[in-house]
């Protein structure tokens, strides 16, 4: 379980790596060249969100005694992402300034509003995906307790079973030891009856 994990995890490591360089070489590129870039980039993204997915998928298989560390490590990879992704939307709104500009002229200076007012709202989003995202990780960890208190409910139960069944023994063993006293008192009383009538 844990091999194909960080089987994933050394994909998304290349994955990102690749997608960060590209990234931060768009503003530089020719206008040809960055819109194949930017294609590029937006595929390798949805392989990097897949690779997420079934990283999140092996975490869940994993004991919960042993998932802390997986979900940790699987936080910081979530909010690498969330990185990337905010990287990319900007570089792609300074793209698509930039064709504004050159289709437009001069009537494209407006962009620079339009840009400012772009990232202020991505902003928003960014925080609300957190808000989200933090959401989602109580949800798992309240899960995550819920399931080791089953867990330890039901080995409590166990115990209580075999204390019970224990104490059924010993009672069954105590009329046994009491009918046997009682018939050997019997006996003597009758033995001590005719010796001394």
């Amino acid at each position: 379980m844990s091999s194909d994990f960080e089987g994933y995890e050394q994909d998304f490591a290349v994955l990102t790596a690749e997608i960060t360089s590209k990234i931060s070489r768009v503003p530089r590129l020719p206008p040809d060249e960055k819109k194949q870039m930017v294609a590029n980039v937006e595929k390798q993204l949805e392989e990097a969100r897949e690779l997420l997915e079934q990283m999140d998928l092996e975490v869940r298989e994993i004991p919960p005694q042993s998932r802390g560390m997986y979900s940790n490590r699987m936080r910081s990879y979530k909010q690498e992402m969330g990185k990337l992704e905010t990287d990319f939307k900007r570089s792609r709104i300074a793209y698509s300034d930039e064709v504004r500009n050159e289709l437009l002229g001069d009537a494209g200076n407006s962009s620079e509003n339009q840009r400012a007012h772009l990232l202020d709202n991505t902003e928003r989003l960014e925080r609300s995906s957190r808000r989200l995202e933090a959401g989602y990780q109580i949800a798992v960890e309240t899960e995550q307790i819920g399931q080791e208190m089953l867990e330890n409910l039901s080995h409590d139960r166990e115990k209580i079973q075999r204390a019970r069944d224990r104490l059924r023994e010993a009672d069954a063993n105590l009329g046994k030891s009491s009918r046997i006293l009682t018939g050997m008192l019997r006996r003597w009383e009758s033995l001590n009856f005719r010796l001394y009538p």
